[in-house]
């Protein structure tokens, strides 16, 4: 089973808001998850945007979980060091 952290979208027509959770890459977008280590809302206040818990993003990553993408980027911009 391949592990990804990827995000689940919610919210509104217009105003999204996603949860950074980790799960299975061959399940839906807004499928199932395994865990949830986060919310981003590209909408907020350019503080309040990204909140995620690091310590379970690191062990997720020790595990073998590869993040996307776009949640790399998010990460990087959270200052996180993979």
């Amino acid at each position: 089973m391949s592990v990804r952290i990827r995000l689940k979208k919610f919210g509104t027509k217009k105003r999204p808001c996603y949860r950074i959770v980790v799960m299975d890459s061959r399940a839906p977008r807004d499928g199932a998850t395994i865990d949830e280590v986060g919310y981003y809302h590209p909408i907020a206040a350019e503080g309040s945007q990204i909140h995620f818990d690091s310590e379970k993003v690191r062990s997720w990553l020790q595990k073998g979980a590869i993040p996307t993408d776009t949640v790399r980027k998010i990460l990087n911009n959270a200052h996180f060091t993979f």
